[in-house]
């Protein structure tokens, strides 16, 4: 097998991303020496947006919230999530 090159130092996350687009993982990692493992505790990364709604509409989304004991910002990416995995089932 050839020398692997160098891995680059990233200075975020959003700067490595951007270097695997464009860069085969092959020059630079053996996965032949790969194991197999888990992260049961890592989060998905998330993004902070500003969403505006009409206040009755969150006022019916906090009551409905309350309803199930959790958060209203809980809620409505549970909402999303559903409709998203729905909408793709469907095509």
């Amino acid at each position: 097998m050839s020398k692997l090159k160098k891995m680059p130092n990233f200075n975020d996350e959003a700067e490595e991303r951007k270097f695997w687009e464009s860069h085969d993982s092959t020059d630079y990692v053996d996965w032949n020496k790969a194991r197999p493992t888990s992260f049961p505790n890592l989060k998905p990364s998330t993004k902070t947006i500003s969403l505006r709604l009409p206040e009755a509409l969150l006022d019916r989304i906090k009551i409905e919230a309350n309803k199930r004991d959790m958060p209203y910002q809980s809620l409505i990416k549970a909402w999303l999530a559903e409709d998203v995995e729905e909408s793709h089932r469907v095509r």
